[in-house]
């Protein structure tokens, strides 16, 4: 295709069929996004597009990329920061280009710019989908941590940060010495008590440099928690070619994603918001309910269809899902393990939310790869699964799906599935956690050994959860049953309860 041929806002007449309406005025930037990756696309964009349809506002997002690639940000710029959601589901395909998007940065090569918004009144919310990597975290205090090399260099080059405590702390410090009034933190991440767990770390690395401005932002700075949910494959070739043929443009970064869409916010925003309500949205006291019952359900149990999966051969979540051993398996944590730890509202139907998890998980048309899921395993596991095995071994209740899925973990870690084939371990701990793993012996004649060096690693466990017997036997039974093969292990623990 020729350059004339791209995505541009200046195409948008073209192609009106595949826009949320056909009016649209250039709203100005309000939301500064930290992480511009495919979950924000398809989830905070499109809500936000559709409130200032709804009720107008001036709430346009700047994305920006933390790594230092600036790939992303060109794509994106190029296209003038269009793209298309292309929504997977039983009916079919919906192609929809989101406008919201005005403008991409890439850090480091873009600081003076992103700090000159984040300095600016009009910017009053800062959100973020940094995976749980991102937030820098000591997960035994819950403190900013203070060994990690990205914080070390921050709180020594304060005016240069390049994590994310660092950014947020250096731009409220300039907010609060040119008297203007904070932005509002925004996390949208899969983190338990996500706002209260940011605000934490933002404080104590606040505090590390000034104790002043530390007790400023506690004070005055909103960090309301959400709960979001949306399935969001990584994107292909094949979307690229998909979402060309049916805009007859070239998008070179569309996103693809389920139909089912769901965000809980608090709502505590001292400098206003887009009317997210109008549009979808639940605007709610307290997120915790619909956050516990998202994180153990829906993430704890693809966590588990992950791990168990690169073992089993299993290369997507629907592949995954249609072997009926490890549906019932599934069905099973969800019922019987998982949702006993749950207190929520009455309108809240679980075995409902349990139902339409599985239809998801079976949709065909998404191919969400399981190698994108077990990604950051020891980032993501002490939430989405040891909370739940700790709340459950505290009533004195079985664990046995649950320890399974911590136990596939142990042994994905190893770095090969059921018939040899290899991967590679990505997560921020990989080198020290796959040496434990592959050092710990035969897991066919040594279960103890792996389950023993696991649980030692005092990054992921917890003094007094690594330490409970009765945890350590399921997790030793369940490494036992995978030393004889993943869906013969899957088949044996399927019924639960």
């Amino acid at each position: 295709m020729t350059s004339e041929s791209m995505l541009c806002r200046k195409a948008l007449p073209l192609i009106e069929d595949h826009l949320l309406a056909p009016e649209w005025r250039d709203p100005r930037i309000g939301i500064v996004h930290l992480g511009i990756g495919n979950f924000h696309r398809a989830h905070e964009a499109v809500y936000t597009e559709e409130a200032m349809l709804a009720a107008g506002g001036d709430w346009a997002i700047c994305g920006v990329t933390l790594q230092g690639d600036v790939t992303k940000r060109d794509a994106l710029m190029a296209q003038d920061g269009l793209y298309s959601v292309v929504e997977r589901g039983l009916q079919g395909v919906k192609t929809t280009v989101i406008r919201a998007l005005r403008e991409v940065l890439a850090l480091p090569h873009d600081r003076a710019r992103l700090f000159d918004l984040l300095a600016d009144t009009n910017v009053r919310i800062v959100s973020l989908t940094v995976t749980e990597k991102g937030y820098c975290r000591d997960t035994k205090t819950g403190d900013v941590d203070l060994g990690h090399p990205g914080i070390a260099h921050d709180l020594e080059h304060p005016g240069e940060p390049g994590t994310v405590p660092g950014i947020l702390v250096a731009a409220l410090k300039t907010r609060r010495d040119a008297g203007i009034a904070p932005f509002t933190v925004l996390s949208c991440d899969n983190l338990s008590h996500n706002g209260a767990a940011l605000r934490q770390v933002v404080c104590s690395h606040a505090r590390a440099l000034d104790e002043a401005l530390a007790t400023w932002i506690d004070r005055e700075v909103a960090f309301p928690s959400t709960m979001v949910d949306r399935i969001v494959p990584a994107t292909t070739d094949a979307d690229r070619d998909a979402a060309a043929a049916a805009l007859e443009l070239r998008d070179e970064a569309p996103v693809p994603c389920e139909p089912f869409r769901q965000w809980v916010i608090e709502d505590r925003f001292p400098a206003g918001r887009p009317a997210w309500e109008r549009v979808g949205a639940q605007l709610v006291d307290d997120v915790m309910p619909f956050e516990l019952a998202k994180l153990r359900m829906l993430n704890g149990t693809h966590s588990t269809l992950a791990y168990l999966s690169m073992l089993a051969g299993f290369a997507t979540i629907d592949e995954a899902i249609s072997f009926a051993p490890l549906r019932t398996l599934i069905h099973s944590m969800m019922t019987h393990e998982i949702a006993p730890t749950l207190n929520v509202p009455a309108s809240f139907d679980l075995m409902a939310y349990r139902d339409a998890l599985l239809e998801r998980y079976a949709n065909p048309a998404l191919k969400h790869r399981c190698a994108q899921i077990a990604m950051d395993g020891s980032q993501k596991i002490p939430p989405r699964l040891l909370a739940t095995i700790a709340a459950r071994l505290g009533r004195g209740q079985a664990i046995t799906g649950l320890a399974l899925g911590v136990a596939a973990w142990f042994v994905f870690l190893r770095g090969h599935a059921d018939d040899g084939t290899t991967f590679v371990i990505n997560d921020p701990l990989a080198s020290r956690l796959t040496a434990l793993a592959t050092n710990a012996g035969d897991v066919e004649n040594a279960p103890e050994s792996l389950v023993d060096a696991m649980l030692g690693c005092r990054d992921v466990f917890s003094p007094e959860l690594a330490s409970n017997v009765v945890f350590r036997r399921a997790l030793i039974e369940a490494v036992t049953q995978l030393g004889s093969g993943t869906r013969t292990a899957i088949e044996n623990t399927e019924k639960l309860g």
